[in-house]
């Protein structure tokens, strides 16, 4: 038995790829595709992306950014500080005598780097363009995208420039994707961390979102959606009191305004998620598709080091 060589094999399962694309596109009509009916919108898009991946081949791998595990230092309450005042004894040379400053006051903190959320607000255009919509809505928070179809869509045909195996074994988006996206778009600094815990992770984000005014990014739903975090409550400052405790976040989810039958209703743009809701949707890395060691079972960010690019 001969086989044909690799090349003309896949030219010829291409052209057979596209004949079935014809013969599905006059079945199903282009107005149910172009109008999502019975949902033939995201099966369309879902056959396109198979086709892609086909014509694209195997997911590359290669090296990319490194996913950080954090752990954080034994929580402390700020240590009073000194200052040196003279000695005023008659006869006496001038000495430093420690005087301790008042210990910073515990108070609570609400924190939140973007305004006016709707303006810079994108949903994913297709259902599983999460990652592309994130980066999308920070960009546009930073100035350095708007909120149209096209931008998102040239967003996310870009990612065959940043996809690694290590990243995603489906290919496409990761978080090591979205990070070197935005840095391609204007916004370097974004750096994949890795935590024990909800409370660890949601700290450092917050302390990063207020030390540098950028909106952070954190994957959800076991690692499987994306969300951009704005800002949050704590009964503390997280940078100032290392042991400050995070009472919920504000959050842009790209899903709204769709429904999911999973995890229910998606909210608004800005919405306060308490720590209820993040319980429930901030879950630690669990990918169907294989390992990842660096990874599972961790709670993963993707959190700025930079000041944001528009100051």
């Amino acid at each position: 038995m001969t086989f044909a060589p690799e090349p003309r094999r896949r030219l010829r399962q291409l052209v057979i790829g596209v004949v079935i694309l014809g013969v599905v596109m006059g079945a199903v009509g282009g107005a149910a595709i172009a109008t999502d009916t019975l949902g033939m919108g995201g099966h369309w898009q879902g056959l396109l992306n198979r086709i892609d991946r086909f014509i694209t081949g195997p997911v590359p791998d290669r090296p990319t950014l490194a996913t950080v595990l954090v752990t954080p230092p034994p929580s402390s309450t700020p240590s009073p500080t000194t200052k040196a005042t003279a000695s005023r004894r008659p006869g006496a040379s001038a000495t430093a005598v420690p005087t301790p400053s008042p210990p910073p006051h515990r108070v609570s903190v609400d924190v939140n780097v973007v305004q006016n959320p709707n303006a810079v607000f994108k949903t994913e255009i297709h259902k599983d363009w999460c990652a592309a919509a994130g980066v999308q809505i920070v960009l546009a928070q930073f100035g350095l995208a708007d909120t149209s179809d096209a931008t998102q869509g040239k967003i996310a045909d870009r990612v065959r420039t940043w996809e690694s195996y290590a990243d995603s074994h489906n290919g496409a988006w990761g978080p090591a994707a979205m990070a070197l996206a935005l840095k391609a778009y204007g916004a370097p600094g974004y750096q994949i961390r890795a935590f024990d815990s909800r409370m660890d992770a949601l700290r450092d984000a917050a302390k990063a979102i207020e030390t540098t005014g950028s909106p952070a990014i954190l994957l959800a739903w076991y690692g499987a959606h994306t969300w951009v975090m704005s800002g949050f409550r704590a009964d503390a400052d997280p940078a100032v009191f290392d042991d400050a405790k995070i009472l919920g976040t504000y959050i842009l989810d790209p899903w709204y305004p769709r429904i999911s039958t999973l995890w229910g209703p998606s909210d608004p743009p800005g919405t306060f998620q308490d720590w209820s809701e993040m319980v429930r949707n901030f879950l630690p890395w669990k990918r169907p598709e294989g390992r990842y060691p660096d990874r599972d079972g961790l709670f993963i960010t993707v959190v700025p080091t930079l000041p944001a690019p528009n100051g």
